[in-house]
């Protein structure tokens, strides 16, 4: 019984366990909306490439899926000097990145199946000032305590965290725009999902592709059932 519970609790979603309890939004994932990728391939260069890589998806890639110009995705998308057959790498090296923030951000590859499209959505809307709290004064209600800076800070604007008490505890309830940013709040939560679209497609380029093959298949299995349990009548007929 034991072993059985701890499979159980291996196999729960991670970002279930990750939110600690916080309420995630719902992110609009649609990986048939191929602007949005686009969008948010280049949010991801301008504002995510600079520490974090997406090591596992090529900008040749992006160009075929995106049905995009191969100039147009060097040009518009990746960044300069960048070759359509390069992989989504940082320009930023492990040492300096350990040097600055303590750690090497992690490679964005996977981010959207280990976290969730939800959670990430969440995470990025979430960051609220904290003067004092070391090294950038910011903080986040989805990743308490957490290293990475609001990159997003001048788009979005300065949040502060609206708390109350309970069980002698101050807990946060809400976050308050202090300070408005270069978009308004719709824009910006259109913005972050555009991002977060674009990190579900590079999750799982193919994602589409086994969905609509899941069909065939199961169709395929649905035909040889029907086949054989026929057989099986014919072959079973005379046995009594």
């Amino acid at each position: 019984m034991k072993k059985i519970l701890y499979t159980l609790l291996f196999l729960l979603p991670f970002n279930v366990l990750a939110s600690s309890g916080v309420k995630l939004d719902s992110a609009d994932i649609d990986l048939t909306d191929t602007m949005a990728m686009e969008r948010g391939a280049k949010y991801y260069v301008t504002y995510c490439l600079g520490c974090h890589s997406a090591k596992h998806i090529r900008y040749k890639r992006i160009a075929i899926d995106l049905k995009l110009d191969e100039t147009e995705v060097l040009k518009v998308v990746a960044p300069f000097g960048a070759g359509i057959y390069d992989q989504m790498h940082s320009a930023m090296n492990a040492h300096d990145a350990e040097k600055w923030f303590g750690t090497t951000p992690p490679d964005l590859s996977l981010i959207a199946r280990s976290r969730g499209a939800d959670w990430l959505y969440t995470y990025l809307r979430s960051f609220y000032a904290e003067p004092g709290k070391a090294p950038l004064g910011v903080n986040n209600v989805v990743f308490p305590d957490v290293g990475m800076p609001n990159v997003f800070w001048q788009l979005q604007g300065t949040q502060s965290a609206i708390t109350q008490k309970i069980d002698g505890h101050d807990v946060i309830t809400g976050l308050k725009l202090e300070q408005p940013g270069q978009m308004t709040p719709k824009e910006f939560d259109k913005m972050v999902n555009d991002l977060v679209n674009f990190l579900v497609y590079v999750g799982e380029p193919v994602q589409l592709e086994r969905q609509q093959m899941g069909k065939y298949v199961l169709f395929f299995i649905l035909m040889f059932i029907a086949l054989a349990y026929l057989l099986k009548k014919e072959y079973w007929k005379d046995v009594h």
